[in-house]
């Protein structure tokens, strides 16, 4: 059951939608959005009904954006494990940037920035710190928080970083959510699902690298994290095991192997199962690996719709 919708979202680097959705269903609804991805913003416009701004953010006329309560996205980190730890006005980081000049155009209630476990570390841990402080000196109380995917009804081993600041004139505090008592299995995401069709599943194209470590998983366990290249995608749990050869070097087992299939990989990243994706076979992939799972960004979700009603 989800809750009609109260706080209105712009939405930054949106990609498909994954986090979108997920906050779409526990009383938010994404208004505006952007990507510079083509086929991500049809994908975005065909199930949201936000305006999507499809480009580069540095082009976007943030004058332009429409008031709202909460701000979402992933900004990326790239330049940050290069830059010192001061610099995070590194010209390697101006997606970044954008996102802040986005909160304080915006100056939503609340914010939630999703990234990768590694900025914790990046510059000795002094990236994350001046991260906060940026955020703070805009006028928001910032904590964060390593979660897991696999912890929050979704079949994925995926650690990402949620941030959520709250802006500092909102009086109420934010908690994350609790894991589920139990894990969701990739039997239960997939077993009901038929043999693909043709051109649901991108076929061979196994590297060494692929093939540098075990890719598959079982029926009672949760998937390895769904990444966003094709060739990269983990096997069905159907496979037969791999076989480990020596030190990074691992070889399939006898028997029929396969990757999952698109609609498997979107299952697993919990996507709706009617869910449309544009482009073609390696772009839905993409899409897909990209996106944060919707039943993560839900939990957060929950939490973050639970505070804003404590300070109303």
């Amino acid at each position: 059951m989800t809750r009609k919708q109260k706080y209105t979202v712009v939405s930054l680097f949106a990609g498909a939608g994954g986090m979108d959705i997920g906050f779409d269903l526990e009383g938010f609804k994404t208004i505006w959005a952007n990507d510079f991805d083509k086929d991500a913003c049809e994908t975005h416009k065909a199930w949201s009904g936000a305006e999507v701004v499809c480009g580069s953010i540095e082009k976007v006329d943030l004058d332009t954006l429409p008031k709202a309560d909460v701000v979402l996205g992933g900004f990326p980190c790239q330049g940050f494990s290069l830059a010192g730890p001061r610099k995070v006005d590194d010209k390697r980081n101006v997606l970044y940037q954008y996102f802040v000049k986005v909160i304080e155009k915006v100056q939503p209630r609340a914010f939630v920035a999703e990234n990768v476990k590694g900025i914790l570390t990046l510059g000795g841990g002094e990236i994350i710190k001046v991260i906060i402080q940026e955020f703070s000196d805009k006028g928001y109380n910032v904590q964060f928080k390593l979660l897991n995917a696999a912890d929050h009804n979704v079949p994925e081993d995926r650690f990402r970083v949620i941030m959520v600041g709250i802006r500092k004139d909102v009086k109420t505090d934010f908690s994350y959510p609790e894991p589920a008592k139990e894990k969701v299995t990739l039997k239960q995401a997939l077993g009901h699902f038929s043999e693909p069709k043709d051109g649901e599943v991108l076929e061979g194209g196994f590297s060494p690298r692929f093939m540098s470590r075990n890719r598959k998983r079982g029926w009672d366990e949760q998937a390895f994290t769904v990444p966003a290249m094709a060739k990269q995608v983990t096997l069905h749990p159907s496979s037969p095991d791999m076989v480990k050869l020596d030190k990074d070097l691992w070889q399939f087992g006898k028997g029929k192997t396969r990757r999952l299939s698109w609609r498997e990989a979107a299952a697993v990243q919990t996507f709706p199962e009617d869910m449309h994706f544009a482009g073609n076979l390696v772009s839905i992939y993409k899409q897909i690996g990209n996106a944060v799972p919707v039943n993560l960004a839900r939990a957060v979700a929950s939490e973050l719709y639970k505070s804003l009603g404590r300070a109303e």
